[in-house]
């Protein structure tokens, strides 16, 4: 999962970003409401955690923007105002869900998750594949019953791979949906991430290569 954290303290948007990394999401951070429409602008992101008190443009500006250009982004706004009339003001606008501040992480990563599935085709709670069996809210994956000792990014590209639904997902878009704005695009790291997985995940083999094309299970 891409996630984009708004929020212009930065103890608060680090925070956020570090839990958020934890549970094995891509997560960039942007400290105001321009940089964020900026970053949205070029990168798809699955769900922007936006805190609706914002400078340089206002949170409320930033959502209605991602809503009225058509932004498959989910939004959980954030907010230190937590009135009834408040929180229907921010839904009103087009959040998807109204978180307010101060917040429990664990909680912040459940709304997180639950606006994330969403998205269409939502995603099932458990991935099931043959054998292979992962549960994202857990952070568990098994093969045959047995746990897979799985680094967090390696349970990010297993997970990602088992909610494609058979497609080919090609290396660019693994690197966009699993690795934040820091990666780079010219490294090798998806190709070893892959074959790390596959080693952890035995025989027989579950990621298909195809050639030119990218992974698939």
């Amino acid at each position: 999962m891409r996630v984009l954290v708004v929020e212009d303290q930065p103890d608060i948007a680090d925070s956020v970003a570090r839990v958020l990394r934890r549970e094995g999401m891509a997560v960039d951070v942007a400290y105001d409401g321009g940089s964020a429409l900026e970053r949205t602008s070029v990168t798809a992101y699955d769900v922007v955690v936006l805190d609706r008190d914002i400078p340089v443009v206002h949170g409320d500006d930033v959502c209605r923007s991602l809503v009225d250009g058509g932004s498959l982004s989910r939004v959980l706004m954030l907010t230190a105002a937590g009135t009834v009339a408040e929180r229907v003001e921010g839904l009103g606008l087009g959040a998807d869900d109204y978180l307010s501040k101060p917040f429990a992480l664990a909680e912040l990563v459940a709304r997180v998750r639950a606006v994330s599935r969403r998205a269409q085709p939502a995603t099932p709670l458990v991935l099931v594949q043959g054998d292979l069996r992962l549960d994202p809210a857990q952070r568990t994956a098994t093969r045959a019953g047995a746990r897979l000792p799985l680094s967090p990014k390696e349970f990010a590209v297993l997970e990602y791979l088992m909610g494609s639904g058979g497609r080919v997902v090609s290396a660019e878009e693994l690197l966009d949906k699993v690795w934040d704005e820091a990666a780079d695009p010219f490294t090798t790291t998806v190709k070893t991430t892959v074959n790390r997985l596959r080693a952890k995940l035995g025989d027989p083999p579950v990621i298909e290569t195809v050639a030119r094309a990218g992974y698939r299970i």
